[in-house]
């Protein structure tokens, strides 16, 4: 039976991090809900209002967005991501979460031309072996990882830091349309309305990471999203593959400097493919 009251939390749009606490010190998702109510816990107007509405409600009003709620521990929420303790409790989807090997192809938003193109030749790559291509639908390295993906008429999953109906960025709107219609999806774990704040964005990087059976990292700065992803990835036992780069170029330095602590260098398609072969045997 589906707890009604993780679903009522999902619409507040609180961190993740702060909704754990919660419920660990309230002792359960009701509790945390009953409180926000009664304004015991101090959130936004609107996480007040959204806790009160019925999830029946929700639920009618998802279908006729044609959004899929899934609810963990339920059939049909990713199994691979579920095990995970920080996995979300709820998934609002759009298309079909494909069945398959995934693998994560990530990277900086302030990318070069060169990375651009090893990110589409990666996404084209794994989807022309049959496996699930797995990003963040930025701009950069990721929106460059679904277009090789959607090129090669494969699959792969969206997962976005905003609502389901928010698309970030909004040039991103015809490509998250075709990774739809090829038999993808795009996923969230905030509820529908919610703006693209930059505080959501790490969060949603375990999602991606909890998604991939593999994580390869084209391009990155010593800090940022795709180390966090990478990190996240490690955490869960995932293994992550890098670009080497150039040793004097930022976007080449979160790279290098995963390669130094242990990740395994890819090369180019081939290697990337022998290597993805040989971690989850596609």
């Amino acid at each position: 039976m589906v707890d009604s009251w993780r679903i009522r939390l999902a619409f507040a749009g609180l961190h993740p991090d702060r909704v754990r606490g919660l419920v660990d010190r309230f002792g359960s998702p009701r509790a945390v809900a009953r409180a926000i109510e009664r304004g015991k816990i101090e959130t936004p107007d609107r996480a007040r209002e959204a806790v009160s509405v019925d999830p029946k409600q929700r639920v009618a009003e998802m279908r006729k967005m044609g959004v899929s709620m899934l609810v963990r521990g339920v059939d049909g929420y990713p199994e691979r991501l579920a095990v995970f303790p920080d996995a979300p409790e709820v998934l609002f989807v759009r298309g079909t979460l494909p069945i398959g090997s995934g693998v994560a192809v990530i990277g900086t938003r302030r990318c070069t031309s060169y990375g651009k193109r090893v990110a589409r030749d990666y996404g084209q790559a794994l989807a022309q072996a049959g496996v699930v291509v797995v990003s963040g639908l930025a701009r950069g390295i990721d929106g460059a990882a679904h277009r090789g993906m959607v090129a090669a008429g494969g699959r792969g999953v969206a997962v976005l830091g905003s609502g389901i109906d928010v698309l970030y960025p909004r040039e991103h709107a015809k490509l998250s349309g075709e990774i739809v219609d090829l038999g993808g999806a795009i996923v969230t774990e905030y509820p529908p309305g919610t703006p693209p704040e930059g505080w959501r964005f790490p969060p949603r990087n375990r999602i991606i990471a909890g998604l991939a059976e593999a994580v390869v990292v084209v391009e990155a700065a010593a800090r940022g999203g795709a180390l966090i992803t990478a990190g996240k990835a490690l955490e869960y036992g995932v293994p992550v593959l890098a670009v080497p780069g150039d040793v004097e170029r930022d976007t080449s330095r979160g790279c290098n400097l995963l390669i130094r602590d242990g990740a395994h260098p890819v090369l180019d398609p081939e290697d990337l493919l022998e290597e993805v072969s040989l971690l989850i045997g596609y």
